[in-house]
């Protein structure tokens, strides 16, 4: 297992990964690009300039997970997407595909902008996966008690993994 991440230099942080470790890093940051389309905006060119969309809310649970809704009231959720969701879902994207491009095998220094991105992205992975496996806080206690040959048990694992990374990217920005 690796490591995880230690303070570097400038705000940054130093990864310490193995070759298998990298690939299902990359893996699941490639599921992510999949999984949350690019933001779309209007065809109205100051509209567009402006990053102004128009979304529906998500039906997809993971997206609507994502990308909950701001307000109780449909009417002003729906307007604060038209404002923003487009440039969330570009974000998101961006925070994965810099997972994907900065992820090495052995030691690797992540400056603070791709520190703060690789945070924004376990986040994302992690939501995603507790989403998709109904993780609820007794998930520790689940893994425990599940046997390795349980088809849900890799999934439980990478999604305690990710908590880990986590957790140690956030102490060495600390």
């Amino acid at each position: 297992m690796s490591s995880g991440f230690s303070s570097g230099k400038n705000g940054g942080v130093v990864a310490e990964f193995e070759a298998a470790e990298v690939s299902l890093l990359r893996s699941l940051a490639s599921m992510m690009l999949g999984i949350v389309p690019p933001g779309e905006t209007s065809d109205d060119p100051l509209e567009r300039a402006l990053g102004i969309g128009d979304s529906a809310a998500p039906t997809d649970p993971v997206l609507a997970r994502l990308f909950p809704s701001a307000y109780e009231d449909e009417g002003d959720s729906t307007e604060f997407r038209r404002y923003t969701e487009a440039t969330l879902r570009d974000g998101k994207r961006a925070d994965a595909q810099t997972v994907h491009d900065t992820a090495r095998a052995g030691r690797a220094e992540l400056s603070a902008e791709e520190a703060q991105a690789w945070l924004r992205s376990l986040n994302d992975l992690r939501l995603t996966l507790g989403t998709k496996l109904d993780v609820t806080e007794e998930v520790h206690d689940e893994i425990a008690m599940m046997s390795e040959d349980d088809p849900r048990y890799p999934a439980y694992v990478t999604y305690d993994w990710l908590t880990y990374l986590q957790d140690s990217l956030v102490r060495a920005l600390w």
